[in-house]
């Protein structure tokens, strides 16, 4: 390497951590979480107003989750080849584009053209946040200080979400909300144009076309077939076609990794333990928290008809604790065992889950929910940094940007299979007991057709909204309302299931300190 070449890259990565990459870096990951909860806090809004119907709730928060979930490893790997600034700067313009979009859309589809560019522009966002910071630190304590804070960013912007819907909704409207993050994003695009040091670890790494193919298109096959099994049918051609089509380009997916020259996603990297079961509980972890999220938004918003800023304070206790927790977990990534931290974090969840799924429908005071939902954020404050520890503590630096975006798109697709999965259940059953409750009440027969009318056309969702709204229909409330609190409750145990698991996973796998890695290949 000559020396201009050797100087370059100093002044590119060698400087260590600065302060404007610091900032760059957790505002970064503070937006791209903002862009993720916002939806689903609004649920309530969304339902009165545009009138959604089947399915349509759950896809406005999933166009926003799809691309990232699908983009994540492909925009790791281009922050490694071209520079993790650009990338910063990139996701943060395009994200502004998207909640503009949204802010102004006249129809629950501009909504979801709307959040699906949002959703890319936070594609780019998580991992290059996190590997531009991972990057830039000099020691394993200072690289568990910056996990720490990077993860209570990641919470600080899912608390903001909530109260900002709140604040906006009560004194203005939804559209509000969206205008509010686009100018956040504004501002994370102008600072890390001015202050972050530009990053980078091409050495080896190429574009992988298949590979990303392969994963975009299993990926978006699985997700559509669980959302809209419920509304078209599990057993419908065009839902056994996409779990097909995912179970085919999942498979060629893998295949195309082992012999690509420079793979997307090396599949070596779960040979170790730590890096896989991290992997693991990424998925089915984050998938129980951000099904409880999504279980707690709908059963405050559209099924109890609560104020906005009730949704918000529930999502200030799921996601707020992490910030409290942050001295605490900075010093429990350096001295704990990572099963120990993971374990621990799954089971509060698991028993938080489990408290929730208890609560009658009927109980609309919000103290009843104070104590489930603070055991799931203070879960939620302990897991979500000890999964991106382990995961990225225990491989070669000059993979942090691969192990980086591989840990946030497991997460973030155990984020997109929270809605999915939880509003599928839910829904399903609750359709059932409201067909089966109104089959056996003693209603009038004019009434029971009109509700199974309303069932048939928008689900369990649209006779709750109708019973509401409508004198005529006003009987088939209750009905309604207790099929939706037992779906709903079911979705709770799901979700404490799925962290009960993770939990014993963690604490089995394991056993001792994730080993130091080499720092000596960052270019």
């Amino acid at each position: 390497m000559s020396m201009t070449t050797e100087s370059s890259a100093r002044t590119s990565t060698g400087r260590g951590l600065t302060t404007g990459t610091l900032v760059a870096g957790l505002l970064a990951v503070c937006l791209a979480q903002i862009g993720l909860a916002i939806p689903a806090t609004l649920n309530g809004l969304f339902q009165s107003d545009l009138h959604p119907v089947g399915s349509q709730l759950t896809w406005i928060s999933d166009a926003f989750l799809l691309p990232v979930a699908v983009l994540e490893l492909t925009f790791g790997l281009l922050g490694d080849l071209f520079g993790r600034k650009r990338l910063l700067v990139g996701g943060a313009s395009l994200l502004a584009v998207g909640e503009l979009v949204s802010a102004t859309a006249s129809g629950i589809h501009q909504l979801w053209a709307g959040q699906a560019l949002a959703g890319l522009g936070a594609a780019a966002l998580f991992p290059t946040s996190l590997a531009i910071l991972a990057a830039g630190t000099t020691s394993p304590a200072q690289r568990a200080r910056v996990i720490a804070m990077w993860a209570a960013l990641l919470s600080t912007g899912g608390f903001l979400a909530p109260l900002l819907g709140g604040v906006t909704a009560t004194y203005g409207s939804w559209r509000w909300s969206f205008v509010v993050v686009t100018a956040i994003a504004a501002a994370s695009a102008a600072v890390s144009t001015l202050f972050a040091v530009n990053s980078s670890a091409p050495g080896g790494r190429s574009l992988d076309v298949a590979g990303q193919l392969t994963i975009g298109l299993g990926l978006f096959s699985l997700l559509y077939a669980i959302i809209q099994g419920p509304t078209d049918g599990w057993a419908s051609p065009s839902i056994v076609i996409a779990f097909v089509l995912a179970a085919v380009f999942l498979a060629a997916f893998v295949l195309a990794e082992k012999r690509a020259k420079s793979p997307l996603l090396r599949l070596d990297l779960f040979r170790n333990r730590a890096f896989a079961v991290a992997s693991v509980v990424a998925v089915v972890g984050m998938f129980a928290f951000l099904g409880t999220a999504y279980s707690v938004s709908i059963r405050l918003g559209p099924v109890q008809d609560q104020a906005p800023m009730r949704t918000a304070l529930a999502f200030v206790l799921l996601n707020g604790i992490t910030l409290v927790m942050l001295p605490l977990t900075e010093r429990l990534l350096r001295t704990a065992a990572p099963g120990l931290l993971l374990g621990s974090g799954l089971l509060l969840i698991a028993t938080g889950d489990y408290w929730a799924a208890t609560l009658p429908i009927t109980d609309s005071a919000f103290t009843s929910l104070i104590l489930p939902l603070g055991l799931v954020g203070l879960g939620f404050a302990i897991t979500v940094s000890s999964i991106t520890a382990t995961a990225v503590n225990t491989v070669p630096l000059h993979l942090a940007g691969m192990a980086s975006a591989t840990t946030n798109l497991l997460r973030d697709f155990g984020f997109t299979l929270g809605p999915a999965v939880i509003g599928a259940v839910a829904l399903s059953r609750a359709a059932s007991s409201f067909s089966d409750s109104l089959h056996d009440s003693a209603l009038p027969g004019a009434l029971k057709g009109a509700g199974t009318a309303v069932l048939e056309e928008g689900g369990p969702l649209a006779v709750n909204g109708a019973s509401t709204a409508s004198p005529t229909l006003a009987d088939l409330h209750p009905l309604a309302q207790d099929a939706l609190g037992h779906g709903y409750s079911i979705g709770f145990i799901v979700c404490g299931s799925a962290a009960l698991l993770s939990a014993l996973l963690a604490l089995i796998t394991l056993h001792s300190r994730a080993a130091p890695r080499d720092d000596s290949s960052e270019h």
